[in-house]
């Protein structure tokens, strides 16, 4: 059974102001497929948008981390094997191995642990 999943917000660039709602969505249809990690793709910054579509993504997973909805988020800057976070994703997550962002330092993705 897959338990990882890729959410590409670049494709479509939405609001900042629609960022809650939509990871809202997408942690919902997650836990309804046995999702256990989400890679989410917003962009670093380098056109002034990605980067608070970036700010936006991780606020509201900061917040949906201190309101117990989710275990942990992992900027894609320390998406390293040698981060503690990293390490237990890894362990309930074989298939983020494979994950081409592992040890790259992007800061244009983040990780959510379910």
């Amino acid at each position: 059974m897959k338990n990882y999943r890729v959410v590409n917000l670049e494709l479509t660039l939405p609001a900042v102001r629609d960022m809650p709602e939509r990871i809202t969505r997408e942690l919902r249809q997650a836990r309804a497929h046995q999702i256990r990690v989400i890679k989410f793709i917003h962009g670093y910054g380098s056109t002034g948008r990605g980067g608070k579509l970036r700010l936006a993504v991780r606020q509201t997973l900061i917040r949906a981390a201190q309101a117990g909805q989710i275990a942990c988020c992992i900027p894609g800057e320390k998406l390293s094997i040698f981060d503690a976070a990293t390490q237990r994703a890894l362990r309930l997550c074989d298939e983020l191995r494979r994950d081409p962002d592992l040890d790259r330092h992007n800061n244009g993705v983040t990780i959510v642990v379910l």
